[in-house]
């Protein structure tokens, strides 16, 4: 919701933040987006090559991408295509174990302790951690996020700061870890609070560490080991982190639609017993997306009360309008995501097709979780192609946002 313009007309462009959402492979569809406004963004000032986006937050998988583009902000058109290049020839290897002995070894044994863990709880070997072992994802990490740049970038003024947000199982308070330029003053609120810490890639692992799916990831805080786990969880207020660290306009990237998790028009009712399945994908569409349209909804009121306020009064108070786009699929991933189960590894189709993830399109139910965990290509490639889409369709709110004008013969239809 665009705020009203400000009264000097001569003031400084407003500092600009970029929010990317947790989602996992759902993710895909945020780089599609950064991919049309880089193409826009070229059409309108060819020889602009600064980072639009002085402050980068993100969460969960949405943490990868942002910390992808800040250790690039000195060319961010360049960090844009390298991310799309990796997005693009996706696979779950690249993630996650998936052959048949990793998934024995993880999975199963996971199952297993879930059904019959009142018989073997007394054997300590069968403790898996998680559902997956994602061990090959810190190898990409280390390739796609060279973190030993910020410092530079940030002397260099290519970058404000960068924003990563976990959730801790071991005190239960909900942490984004920031680097910055300058002095920033640490914010606390109810259950979440901010360190100011070198972001190094133990910080990704656990804000992408799915909760069930992925292991929980230990970080030093204070000079004592804290576990956490995916950002997204217990996280009240997503776009919070931006404005602690200075960002006045910012661009929200969600990773699916608003009340995506309620029921679907063009699909029946289900009158059957939700499958295991069926009741992850619920709990994790509550993790990833609701927390976010409440806060974007909390976001759009406060500039509907500001708006009515008298300009010399709004002047004279602390609260000031924030200019607010959000751009979300338009269309249901899960949906999507029934036509690309069958491309998951066997071994891991095979597991969660035990607990009810299914590739007919009458069980778009069931998909939603696999919608998170097909890190695979044909899959990612169609939510970027979805993401330019998206944003091609909303060009003209995504010009205005940004200030720019298209040349006369781009602006034609």
């Amino acid at each position: 919701m665009p705020a009203p313009p400000l009264s000097n007309a001569s003031a400084a462009p407003p500092l600009t933040g970029l929010v990317l959402t947790g989602g996992g492979a759902r993710a895909a569809y945020q780089v599609g987006v950064l991919q049309a406004i880089s193409d826009l963004r070229r059409q309108c000032e060819p020889d602009n090559h600064a980072n639009p986006f002085p402050v980068m937050t993100g969460t969960s998988a949405g943490a990868i991408n942002a910390a992808a583009l800040a250790c690039g902000a000195d060319q961010f058109d360049r960090a844009v295509r390298r991310l799309a290049r990796v997005w693009s020839h996706f696979h779950p290897h690249n993630v996650y174990r998936s052959d048949s002995i990793s998934m024995l070894r993880s999975g199963a044994s996971w199952l297993s302790l879930l059904s019959l863990g009142w018989v073997v709880a007394r054997w300590h070997r069968l403790r898996p951690r998680s559902l997956l072992d994602n061990g090959p994802l810190l190898q990409l990490l280390l390739q796609l996020v060279p973190l030993i740049r910020l410092p530079l970038l940030m002397r260099e003024g290519h970058l404000h700061a960068l924003a990563i947000t976990a959730s801790s199982y071991s005190s239960g308070e909900h942490i984004t870890f920031f680097e910055a330029s300058d002095r920033l003053v640490p914010w606390v609120r109810t259950q979440r609070r901010s360190v100011r810490d070198e972001i190094r890639h133990e910080h990704l692992l656990a804000s992408s560490a799915i909760p069930f799916i992925f292991p929980a990831q230990g970080i030093d805080i204070d000079g004592a080991t804290e576990y956490f786990g995916d950002g997204s969880m217990r996280q009240s207020a997503p776009i919070a982190p931006a404005i602690h660290l200075g960002a006045e306009r910012i661009l929200v990237i969600g990773a699916g639609r608003m009340h995506e998790s309620g029921s679907d028009p063009t699909a029946a009712p289900s009158s059957g017993y939700p499958s295991l399945a069926q009741i992850a994908g619920h709990a994790l569409s509550n993790i990833f997306l609701d927390a976010l349209w409440v806060d974007v909804e909390r976001m759009q009121r406060i500039n509907k009360t500001l708006s009515l306020i008298p300009p010399q009064a709004r002047a004279s108070s602390a609260l000031k309008p924030l200019e607010l786009l959000v751009i979300a699929p338009s269309q249901r991933l899960d949906a999507i995501a029934t036509r690309h189960v069958d491309r998951l590894p066997v071994a891991l189709r095979t597991l969660l097709g035990t607990i009810g993830v299914s590739s007919k399109k009458q069980e778009v139910r069931s998909a939603a979780l696999a919608s998170y965990l097909l890190f695979e290509e044909h899959y990612t490639q169609e939510l970027m192609a979805l993401g330019r889409a998206d944003v091609a369709a909303r060009r003209d709110e995504v010009l205005a946002f940004f200030g720019w004008t298209l040349p006369v013969q781009a602006s034609k239809p």
